[in-house]
């Protein structure tokens, strides 16, 4: 077996699923800002990070493709300060969170000091679709532009031949 997640034959279609779970395992390993993930519902969670000194201005929040990315920036105030110790971090940031097919941002605000975003999956309805079984000698039908090419209709071995001998 390679040493793809899902390399077994009955997982199709999964390929885009083991590209985000790599892009998710090379993301960087910096712990700033420190953040919590909790669910706060059936269907939502809440990201919390920890962004003492930065204003709404300061922070960007976008959804690129399949990820939640957040961005902080404070911007140089002029001012000349002395600091006897500098304990609260002041430096840019960038944080991406993967989100599954189909989360929503449901909001996103700031409260001392704390950023908060909302994010729900809706609940999909229940589809069933019935396939239908065609006979030997029908074509299923492809939807043009699928890149899909139908199976050629079965030939007999033997022609079959008219009565006058044709």
């Amino acid at each position: 077996m390679s040493g793809r997640l899902f390399g077994s034959p009955m997982f199709l279609g999964f390929d885009h699923l083991e590209q985000m779970l790599e892009r998710a395992s090379k993301g960087s390993g910096d712990g700033y800002p420190p953040y919590n993930i909790e669910q706060i519902a059936p269907n939502g969670l809440r990201i919390t990070l920890a962004v003492a000194g930065f204003r709404m201005e300061d922070l960007q929040i976008t959804q690129e493709d399949n990820q939640l990315v957040i961005r902080g920036r404070q911007a140089d105030e002029g001012e000349e300060r002395v600091y006897l110790h500098r304990g609260i971090a002041s430096r840019q940031f960038q944080k991406a969170f993967v989100l599954a097919e189909g989360i929503e941002i449901g909001g996103a605000w700031l409260d001392n000091g704390l950023l908060h975003i909302d994010l729900f999956r809706p609940q999909p309805e229940v589809r069933v679709k019935q396939i239908e079984i065609m006979q030997g000698g029908q074509k299923a039908q492809v939807p043009s532009g699928s890149g899909v090419k139908p199976r050629p209709t079965p030939r007999m071995l033997h022609p079959v031949m008219d009565v006058d001998g044709s």
